[in-house]
């Protein structure tokens, strides 16, 4: 008996060729902005103004006005920093390990997952920064000045310090891996530009691209070397920014599970957001034809694995606070006293957010619905902040000194921050998406005769 393979969804759809690509992706960065676009700005103009003023008072007043307590020294600050950190993972995931592995349906949606990288890591460097206080008398403790303050500085035994060398080169190398990817769209702009001010801007961004086989070669060399490089990047940087716990003392942070764990939970919130974001260009710019539905379920499979490796590291978390016996683990942020406690509507949003509802995904027709899809993509988003919280805030509030056991109650300076993160990360995008190609025309025109539906062929 012949058994054949079903035919697999074209990843380009309406029959397109390479002159319909350009005409569709330019003509979104031709003329004046949108009503969408418009809309969009101004809330996220008004998020940002709202969160400056938060910031402003902050650096003026100092980190007093957080709902921080002896007990409870780091809450939203290094929450909000661990989750845009590991929603910058997804962008170079897809854009280098998808790269390497040759996935075709990388090449709709990895610029906007690397815009979104770009945007994500400056949100997070925010956070380390306004927790310092002044800033400017001491942002430089942070970077490495060996034989400038003694022998005590700098300390590289301490996590904090290969943070910051992880962060900074993941940031470098996922902006020139952004940027270079960018430079033949900057020359399919520059070519089409009618206003001279365009053209002469576009231009100097294309740096000189003249489309040459030579050129090309050594286009695709450069991304395949800094596919390289960002593929280690991806695995490191949150394993580091896990050991920012592990490497402690405190019940339910010293824990060898942390470095794969807070990886596999990057992608998984990473993928989520990226999953937001491009559901949304799709519908307002209407690239219905480039981000189809195999995209969308393509994405949440990665979802389905990586929130399933999450959640066999829940199960194991909570079964060694349990086979332990310490009394200490019970009031860790995976354990019976955390479901049952004061922060048991923390506990069970986690749980919720991150392993209920993302199993709906296994359903294909949950899986392939864009509406199901964008509901789902926010919901993991919101539980893997949570997920930080109950982490930090959980198992902070209760130390071995039961005497000093406290609550964290946050401010609307602790929230007016984070918004000020929201602000400036959707501004940056809406920029990205007026000005830039949001997905990446050279690459779409190299598969579409091999990949698109029927009309084309």
């Amino acid at each position: 008996m012949q058994v054949t393979s079903s035919v697999r969804e074209p990843l380009v759809t309406g029959g397109k060729t390479a002159h319909d690509v350009t005409e569709d992706i330019c003509s979104q960065l031709e003329g004046r902005p949108s009503k969408s676009w418009m809309i969009g700005m101004a809330v996220a103009l008004s998020a940002l103004g709202i969160g400056a003023c938060a910031v402003f008072i902050l650096v003026w007043d100092g980190i007093g006005v957080w709902g921080l307590n002896k007990t409870i020294g780091w809450a939203w600050d290094i929450t909000n920093f661990v989750w845009w950190v590991g929603i910058g993972h997804a962008g170079t995931l897809i854009s280098a390990i998808l790269l390497l592995f040759r996935q075709k349906w990388r090449m709709s949606i990895n610029r906007a997952a690397e815009a979104m990288t770009i945007f994500a890591v400056i949100c997070a460097a925010c956070f380390p920064g306004l927790h310092m206080g002044r800033l400017w008398l001491g942002f430089y403790w942070a970077l490495p000045l060996p034989n400038t303050f003694g022998s005590l500085w700098v300390n590289f035994n301490s996590p904090l310090l290969w943070d910051v060398f992880a962060v900074s080169t993941y940031f470098t190398v996922s902006l020139v891996f952004w940027y270079i990817g960018l430079i033949p769209d900057f020359a399919s702009i520059r070519d089409r530009a009618t206003n001279k001010i365009s053209k002469m801007v576009y231009g100097a961004l294309s740096f000189g691209w003249d489309g040459a086989a030579k050129t090309w070669s050594r286009y695709e060399s450069v991304a395949l070397i800094l596919a390289g490089l960002a593929t280690p990047l991806v695995l490191s940087v949150h394993t580091i920014v896990s050991m920012d716990f592990a490497t402690s003392v405190i019940p339910g942070w010293h824990s060898t599970i942390f470095p794969p764990y807070f990886v596999a939970g990057a992608i998984f919130s990473g993928f989520a957001m990226v999953q937001t974001l491009l559901l949304i260009t799709r519908k307002v710019m209407h690239f219905e034809d480039y981000i189809t539905r195999g995209h969308v379920e393509l994405m949440n499979i990665v979802i389905i694995i990586t929130g399933g490796i999450v959640a066999i590291a829940y199960t194991t978390e909570f079964f060694m606070g349990w086979y332990s016996g310490l009394d200490f683990e019970d009031y860790m942020y995976m354990s019976y006293g955390a479901a049952t406690g004061p922060w048991a509507w923390a506990w069970w949003a986690l749980i919720i957010c991150n392993i209920l509802v993302p199993a709906t995904l296994w359903f294909k027709k949950v899986r392939t619905s864009f509406v199901w899809s964008f509901v789902i993509s926010i919901v993991v988003n919101i539980g893997m902040w949570f997920e930080r919280f109950d982490i930090i805030v959980i198992d902070l509030s209760h130390d071995y000194l039961p005497s000093s056991w406290s609550m964290f109650y946050p401010t609307r300076y602790d929230i007016g921050v984070f918004l000020f993160t929201f602000g400036f990360f959707f501004t940056a995008f809406l920029l990205f998406a007026k000005f830039f190609p949001v997905i990446n025309m050279s690459e779409i025109k190299s598969i579409i005769k091999s990949t698109s539906s029927k009309e084309n062929k």
